[in-house]
């Protein structure tokens, strides 16, 4: 593995940083400001001006679809820049360092992993119609996935039916945790349910192409993660009431939904990771900043033994977290997601846990600020608690990993490659 970038990813990486500097963090206090203005002028689900704007600028500036691997984007027709999942993971980490700056790049979830499915498995038919305007960034995704009346670790648990009536399926469901499904923009659904609950466990997901607009469909509402909307992207409750939708948006066909959640999920994870080490990377910049500008018992908090311990103990977090996020990106490259599923599971695991403790060291220097939104670690924090669950929770990951590590001594291999895509 090379550990140095090509001289391609460090010209991009020069000019996603030059992007942020000139554009994101400049207007992170409009974007708090035009949120808090349509909230009171009843539009907290608008799309926000100060994000559409620099849309156009990013794609001036070629950083545009950044994160679209080569095979995808010879499947879907659309160049975008071509990068492998090694050269991608630092503008990631770059853009990540701002929460919502990754949509600026039309690189943000779920439309990343919903463009390379379409890309992947969709027919010529739904590219023209769902994956052209979701490359150009016209229109937003969604995937509907996770139940409430379910444990959906185990996404054989999913009820979600999905029945063949002639032409047409029939779609019925309860889902919640949709993230992007509060959007107006949001057009389409990627919906997995069951086709055929007769079938063995792992042939009876399917997953269909389902249009925002199509009858039966009703949003309940928006939930909130400690106190975050995550307007007007939004993470929704919702249900899918005899939704009827044409039998060619099935994708790859019926009791194939696992494979292509593995195909989804993979890249989704590490997209995730990558983000998440430009979260921490920040709030470690915060935290010396905070701690060189306060004193406190006659000393800064920089000079605490305390502060110097914990800003240590999170450069070497990061450090280690960035090197695994590298090695998984790289065999997924070289060799593919599936043999690529251990260190996908690993850092899956580790990166989460390490932003949530590095940021919440950051938290605690800067006192009463760090819980309030004048610093935008308490977002941050939400956000990386919650990726301990999204794409599977840690417990699912975990129990992947150490069969497959106690498969090179016997058993439980076979359980494993099972584990990770329930927890998908």
């Amino acid at each position: 593995m090379e550990f140095d970038y090509s001289p391609k990813v460090k010209d991009l990486q020069q000019r996603v940083q030059r992007f942020m500097d000139e554009h994101v963090y400049p207007n992170e206090k409009a974007y708090k400001e035009e949120l808090e203005a349509n909230t009171q002028a009843g539009k907290r689900w608008s799309p926000l001006q100060t994000i559409e704007k620099l849309k156009p600028k990013a794609k001036a500036a070629g950083l545009w679809n950044l994160f679209l691997p080569v095979d995808s984007a010879h499947a879907s027709g659309y160049d975008g820049a071509g990068l492998t999942n090694l050269e991608y993971a630092p503008l990631a980490e770059i853009m990540g360092r701002v929460v919502w700056a990754s949509e600026v790049f039309n690189c943000s979830a779920p439309d990343t992993g919903n463009m390379e499915t379409l890309a992947r498995y969709g027919s010529e038919e739904i590219k023209a119609k769902w994956l052209k305007p979701l490359l150009e960034g016209e229109i937003r995704s969604a995937f509907a996935m996770t139940e409430p009346e379910v444990a959906s670790s185990d996404a054989t648990n999913i009820c979600t039916r999905i029945e063949k009536q002639g032409d047409h399926y029939v779609v019925n469901g309860h889902k919640w945790w949709i993230s992007g499904a509060a959007d107006p923009r949001c057009k389409v659904f990627i919906t997995m349910g069951k086709t055929d609950p007769e079938a063995p466990k792992h042939s009876q997901q399917s997953m269909i192409v389902v249009p925002a607009d199509a009858p039966g469909i009703r949003i309940v509402r928006p939930l909130n993660v400690m106190g975050y909307d995550d307007a007007p992207h939004g993470h929704v409750e919702m249900y899918f009431d005899k939704v009827k939708v044409p039998a060619g948006n099935i994708l790859l066909g019926e009791g194939r939904g696992f494979e292509i959640a593995q195909g989804r999920l993979g890249p989704g994870r590490i997209h995730h990771c990558m983000r998440l080490i430009g979260q921490a990377e920040r709030a470690l910049e915060l935290m010396c900043r905070r701690s060189l500008s306060r004193t406190a018992f006659g000393k800064t908090v920089a000079q605490q033994t305390v502060t110097q311990e914990r800003i240590a103990e999170a450069r070497c977090k990061i450090d280690m977290a960035r090197l695994l996020t590298l090695k998984a990106a790289w065999m997924m490259d070289v060799a593919g997601n599936k043999v690529a599923r251990t260190e996908i599971a690993m850092i899956k695991v580790v990166a989460p846990t390490m932003a949530c403790q590095v940021i919440d060291w950051a938290m605690q220097v800067h006192g009463g600020g760090g819980m309030c939104d004048d610093f935008p670690l308490a977002n941050a924090y939400a956000h990386a608690r919650t990726l301990r669950f999204a794409d599977g929770p840690d417990e699912v990951h975990r129990n992947a990993i150490a069969k497959w590590e106690l498969g090179k001594y016997g058993a439980y291999g076979k359980d494993a490659e099972a584990a990770v895509t329930r927890g998908a």
